[in-house]
């Protein structure tokens, strides 16, 4: 079960592409092709990942795993969704350095810029169906799309829809589980304290390490909106307080990330890759990904008794609506910012009704990066 929760993510990984919009094709895969989970179960770990600090799409992906390995599976399918973004990161962070300039095989990836507002948008009608049939939650959408666009922070903007939900929403069944699941307390403790040893270690080995690691852990903590939100926060401590990357090379990495799969927060591979090479590299991932990783896992082994209580029930539909506010954000942002042509258009719409027909997203992202390769 471990090795096909690691596969079956990191087939998902290779395509990970859009941000939160892979969140649909998390649920495609656990809910409806494997069916590790219900529906229901699947929809609280979108409510948990959108509430807490880190990549969105990234604790999803830990969230299935955690309900159905316990601590060992969340690490199997995290580790397996995120590890194609970061050899891809790795892979062109070394050639960053050889060239002192953007690889060109950048350009292969233009037209996946394309595909990636197609999936966003297929992403945003999966999690916007349902909405249609209530009119509160159509009003949360609606509203958080507003504030995304007015760029209100995102935690405000989640507190503002979790006192919403608890205006709007009257009605709501409070679960009964038959027998709840005993809590690892023993995987708990050891989840924290091997980091927090690790770092202890990292202090006397390496001060620079130390800092990059300290730093990484920093920004995933106050990271509130998913992988974005982690940008600013890692620039302001790179570049502007430890002057250890100048600004132009830090956005090179961002452009970087942006071509990878996976969440952009993958930047970190890559100026930990600058700093201090392959080790740099993996500690930075590693620390960035860490506390939001062992806050979902508290969450998870807590889940049983947060379904028993209304106001995290209601908390849940208003959450579930801010996040498809969020996702037609993304998708008219993408839209804007896109220089676009006839090919493209015709590009975007024929991916579209691909992932629309339920095309497989493997084939509809290789078929990009090939087209891309000849036409861009």
């Amino acid at each position: 079960m471990l090795a096909d929760l690691f596969v079956s993510f990191l087939k998902l990984g290779l395509t990970a592409f859009g941000g939160p919009a892979m969140v649909a094709y998390i649920k495609d895969l656990a809910v409806e092709k494997k069916r590790w989970l219900d529906s229901k179960t699947f929809q609280d770990g979108v409510v948990i990942a959108q509430a807490i600090p880190g990549a969105t799409a990234m604790q999803v992906a830990a969230y299935v795993g955690f309900k159905t390995r316990g601590i060992l599976g969340g690490i199997a399918s995290f580790t397996g969704f995120g590890l194609p973004a970061f050899l891809l990161m790795l892979i062109l962070s070394y050639f960053y350095v050889k060239t002192h300039d953007l690889p060109e095989v950048i350009s292969v990836f233009n037209g996946l810029q394309v595909v990636v507002i197609s999936i966003v948008a297929n992403a945003f009608l999966s999690f916007a169906r349902p909405l249609v049939k209530s009119k509160g939650e159509m009003l949360i959408g609606f509203f958080s799309f507003l504030l995304f666009w007015l760029k209100v922070s995102p935690f405000l903007i989640i507190f503002m829809c979790l006192v919403l939900s608890q205006l709007l929403f009257r009605d709501v069944s409070v679960y009964k589980p038959g027998n709840s699941k005993k809590i690892n307390f023993i995987g708990l403790v050891c989840l924290i304290f091997v980091p927090l040893i690790g770092l202890f270690c990292l202090y006397f080995v390496d001060k620079t390490l130390f800092t990059i690691s300290l730093t990484m852990i920093k920004i995933d903590l106050f990271a509130f909106g998913g992988g974005y939100a982690s940008l600013p926060l890692m620039m302001h401590e790179f570049v502007d307080r430890l002057v250890w990357i100048d600004n132009k090379t830090f956005i090179d990495g961002i452009a970087l990330g942006q071509v990878t799969p996976g969440p952009i927060v993958i930047t970190a591979t890559f100026v930990g890759y600058l700093l201090k090479g392959l080790l740099g590299a993996l500690i930075a991932t590693i620390s960035v990904f860490t506390p939001s990783f062992i806050i979902m896992a508290l969450f998870c082994e807590f889940s049983d008794k947060m379904n028993q209580l209304k106001i995290f029930l209601k908390a849940k539909q208003g959450i579930l609506a801010s996040f498809s506010g969020l996702l037609l954000f993304v998708a008219i942002k993408s839209i804007v910012s896109l220089d676009w042509n006839l090919l493209k258009a015709m590009m975007a719409m024929v991916s579209f009704f691909a992932l629309y027909r339920k095309v497989n997203l493997v084939y509809v992202v290789l078929i990009s990066v090939l087209l891309s390769a000849f036409l861009f």
